[in-house]
């Protein structure tokens, strides 16, 4: 085994539980120590490679199986893939690869690859399973695959808080996504982080003004949308900028004021077409035909 593998390998984990070189060697050994192994300068002991190893939540013989092939790009792949099935809605294509991977010592042995397995696995247990109460149960025994002690909460927790949210959303429960989803801004706000999935933020702004609109609450609504519209703009994360003003129109909708509903729906019907083929088409304008009869009624 190459010392040059053992650290790549340490750096890639410590960096994905957002620990610095000096939190992963708190109790083991000096920061520096942590530095040249990770430069694959020094050969760990045996204690402190297996210190190492139970903080960053993976089994010591993980760093001894780190062979020949082109394992990241494999894992990568499979990332992808499940990505993608995932915002088609295919489901049961998506659990059929997880449930293969989660055999495959690649995940099972990496903590974060395995959180990763298992929130898929528990979109699929709620939507289509329909099974609310198991589909939770995976995502909380998800996060105690990592060690929670001084870290910072990684993407794909900020990931698996958004899925709860949205389960509750589904049953109803608004007030249970609005604090959910205030849980994951108030990460984001203490660490000052920008994710690196932008459209993190972007379904906070989103999911949140929705919840807030079911509860009757159009102002602080319409101020998530606004500031999620900026959001969008400055930060050129377009995938929701149509759903936002489509909503920011349905409030007003809901508010009586019929021509600031019709300006943001045809800023939405504007946006939607420039992806072709969304799903949106005839409800958008089924709806800008119901605002303009309302408009052409007598006063």
């Amino acid at each position: 085994m190459k010392l040059t593998e053992i650290g790549k390998k340490i750096s890639e984990l410590r960096k994905e539980m957002a620990l610095t070189q000096g939190e992963l060697a708190e109790g083991i050994c000096t920061q520096a120590t942590i530095s040249l192994i990770e430069k694959g300068e020094l050969d760990p002991n045996a204690t402190i490679l297996y210190q190492i190893a139970k903080k960053l939540g993976v089994d010591v013989n993980y760093f001894f199986h780190i062979g020949s092939t082109p394992r990241l790009d494999y894992i990568n792949e499979v990332e992808k893939q499940l990505r993608a099935l995932r915002i088609t809605y295919k489901y049961t294509e998506m659990m059929e690869i997880v449930s293969i991977e989660e055999k495959n010592p690649l995940f099972y042995n990496n903590p974060t690859k395995l959180q990763f397995l298992y929130w898929h696995k528990s979109i699929f247990l709620f939507e289509v399973k329909k099974d609310h109460e198991q589909a939770v149960s995976v995502i909380e025994e998800a996060f105690t695959l990592l060690p929670n002690k001084k870290r910072a909460i990684t993407e794909l927790e900020m990931e698996m808080m958004i899925a709860l949210g949205t389960y509750q959303f589904t049953l109803g429960h608004y007030q249970e996504v609005i604090d959910q989803y205030k849980k994951v801004q108030t990460i984001l706000d203490e660490t000052s982080r920008e994710p690196t999935d932008k459209t993190i933020k972007t379904r906070l702004y989103y999911n949140s003004s929705r919840a807030h609109t079911r509860l009757g609450n159009l102002e602080e609504s319409q101020a998530l949308l606004h500031e999620g519209i900026n959001w969008c703009i400055e930060s050129e994360e377009l995938h929701l900028l149509p759903a936002l003003h489509y909503q920011v129109g349905y409030n007003y909708e809901l508010l009586g004021d019929y021509e600031k509903a019709l300006e943001f729906l045809d800023y939405s019907i504007s946006l939607f077409e420039l992806s072709p083929g969304h799903s949106y088409s005839t409800f958008l304008s089924d709806k800008r035909k119901t605002y303009l009869e309302v408009l052409d009624q007598p006063k």
